[in-house]
């Protein structure tokens, strides 16, 4: 099982008691893409979080009240904010946040490092064991069809790997992921991302005996319940 799967397992987490919180990051998400420019057709970003926030079935009034906000000069402000930690059994995490009050989200973040044995780590001490990569896979077209069509493109792919179900999954820098799509809409008109994710990967994973994975679960879940945090990205197997 390839590193896509811990990809697409944050996707499909997405229980009835977690979409509310799904849609409120996507609100987000979608609303500070679009102050930039609030119409998808020229708007990258925008049109990138957009498909995302369908694919994961995020009402398409959730999606259009946020871009209308923008529209009519709400001044609402979102920032990405990361914070590495050291947690059990020399497991390590990276919390990614998105938040308009960045001091507010640091509390609450060393609340729950401080209940579950966590400690808080300096910047880049957690994520240069991390490789940080861009994420796209498609069914429907093998290996030899993806890499011809990134050829083409002039693409530049980290890794490809082919998952059990036959999605054809490419890992770049983050900075190509764009190209990378682009290139297999190219080769492939019409064909719809089954990936598409900026995503940090551990180089090592560790095994935490039974104590200390009931403790690194109960963070997990704590983080999960923080209405600022976006993702978090470990090294443990579970």
């Amino acid at each position: 099982m390839g590193r896509a799967h811990e990809v697409r397992a944050k996707a499909m987490a997405a229980t009835a008691a977690k979409k509310s919180k799904l849609y409120s990051i996507y609100a987000k998400e979608i609303y500070q893409a679009a102050k930039g420019n609030p119409d998808p057709v020229n708007n990258e970003v925008l049109r990138r979080v957009i498909e995302k926030a369908k694919k994961e079935q995020v009402p398409a009034d959730v999606i259009s009240r946020n871009i209308d906000k923008v529209k009519k000069g709400a001044t609402e402000d979102y920032q990405t904010v990361e914070y590495e930690a050291f947690a059990q059994g020399g497991s390590s995490l990276i919390i990614k946040c998105l938040t308009d009050n960045t001091n507010r989200t640091l509390t609450y973040v060393k609340t729950v490092f401080n209940k579950c044995g966590a400690k808080i780590a300096g910047q880049g001490s957690v994520s240069f064991m991390y490789e940080h990569l861009g994420v796209v896979g498609i069914k429907g077209h093998n290996e030899e069809e993806v890499m011809d069509a990134l050829i083409n493109g002039e693409v530049d792919a980290n890794d490809i790997e082919v998952e059990d179900d036959g999605t054809v999954v490419v890992y770049t820098e983050v900075a190509d992921l764009n190209n990378a799509k682009k290139a297999l809409e190219n080769a492939f008109p019409g064909i719809t991302f089954e990936i598409d994710e900026i995503s940090y990967f551990a180089n090592d994973t560790v095994k935490l005996g039974d104590d200390d994975k009931a403790k690194f679960e109960r963070l997990l879940e704590m983080l999960d319940e923080l209405d600022d945090v976006s993702n978090v990205y470990h090294n443990v197997e579970l």
